[in-house]
């Protein structure tokens, strides 16, 4: 899959913008705060309808424009694609797919995947579960639609059950509607637990050969699925920590408490790991992304790095470069010094100044 053009009116610093795409490696390059993430922003934003920092829409409008369009050109199986999508400030995004609105983000499945790397995913080691999980439900909800659908509908129903326990405070009476609640949280969980599980069970068969060659055969990494609560035992485990979720007003129980653990030489590297392991584990993770989307999609993702590579040391800098040849790669720096002395391939580079950007032979 590759992008072949993108046109941006009134998106974050551009007022109109129209570029397009070399099927390899597109470096962007300038001075910080120039506009160059909000390119990689936009191109992330049109192919899964979110922002990769959780940006509203409105926030990403122009400053003092009501609305903002963004228009995406991008060809899979030799099949093109145009995704259209308009965001306002006051209103849900509209989006269309050649020319046909689409209502839900769903429909957008399948058609693009696309992998964001940003300084702050080299932290989710040791970051908190919440970044971990933000971690499976973004390439879950790519990768399959019926998970998209349990997690937005279970996402939903945390939040009114929450709400419910706090209006209990004041109004006991309400305490028998959260069965309801319950018995819905139930049967969407089980879904997320199952194929979240499904999915780490792949992803450690994958990352354990990429962290070994990223060690230099010195490490040796294991995945595993930390369950808040085993499906099977969900909606007795919601009985038994009502009395708790009373108390603090809120739901103890559930997926939206999950976490991945890392295990390196029979050490959790979350808490005990150097910077180092956690940095090379965050980098085995992302390239192990990369191969489990060409698994499953059968095509390969596009690649979007946000000023990645000053946060790496040499080695695996080039590991990653020469590990993603044969992907489309969006890549920002302030400078390419680097890529020339280290004789690294830019198939097309944009000099951005300023919200303009410019080619440059």
């Amino acid at each position: 899959m590759i992008v072949n053009s993108i046109r941006l009116d009134q998106f974050r610093n551009y007022e109109s913008l129209e570029l397009e795409f070399h099927q390899g490696t597109n470096l962007f390059y300038g001075d910080n705060a120039q506009g160059k993430t909000n390119i990689l922003e936009s191109v992330y934003l049109c192919g899964t309808t979110r922002s990769h920092k959780g940006s509203k829409d409105r926030e990403m409008i122009r400053f003092e424009q009501e609305e903002s369009h963004i228009r995406m050109l991008l060809e899979k199986s030799s099949m093109e694609y145009r995704i259209d999508m308009h965001l306002k400030k006051n209103k849900s995004k509209g989006i269309a797919v050649n020319g046909v609105p689409v209502k839900k983000a769903g429909e957008l499945i399948g058609i693009g995947n696309f992998i964001f790397f940003s300084p702050e995913d080299l932290n989710i080691i040791k970051n908190g579960p919440a970044e971990r999980r933000r971690f499976l439900d973004m390439e879950l909800c790519q990768l399959d639609s019926v998970y998209l659908y349990h997690l937005t509908n279970y996402n939903k129903i945390l939040v009114q059950r929450n709400k419910l326990l706090k209006d209990i405070f004041f109004h006991p009476e309400y305490e028998e509607m959260l069965d309801v609640w319950d018995e819905q949280m139930v049967q969407y969980g089980k879904v997320l637990i199952r194929l979240r599980e499904k999915f780490i069970r792949e992803l450690n068969g994958i990352i354990y050969g990429i962290h070994k060659n990223l060690s230099g055969g010195r490490e040796e990494l294991v995945l595993s699925y930390e369950k808040n609560v085993e499906p099977e035992v969900f909606s007795k485990m919601l009985r038994e920590s009502r009395e708790k979720d009373l108390k603090t007003k809120m739901s103890n129980c559930g997926p939206h408490r999950d976490d991945m653990c890392f295990v390196v030489q029979g050490v959790d590297i979350r808490r005990y790991g150097s910077q180092g392991q956690q940095r090379t584990a965050a980098l085995s993770l992302k390239l192990s992304e990369i191969e489990i989307v060409k698994r499953n999609i059968n095509d390969t993702p596009v690649l979007l790095l946000d000023d990645v590579l000053s946060e790496l040391d040499s080695s695996r800098q080039r590991y990653l470069l020469e590990n993603i040849h044969d992907v489309q790669t969006f890549i920002t720096c302030t400078g390419i010094d680097h890529f020339v002395e280290n004789h690294f391939k830019i198939d097309r580079l944009f000099r951005v100044t300023a919200g303009t950007v410019a080619v440059e032979e």
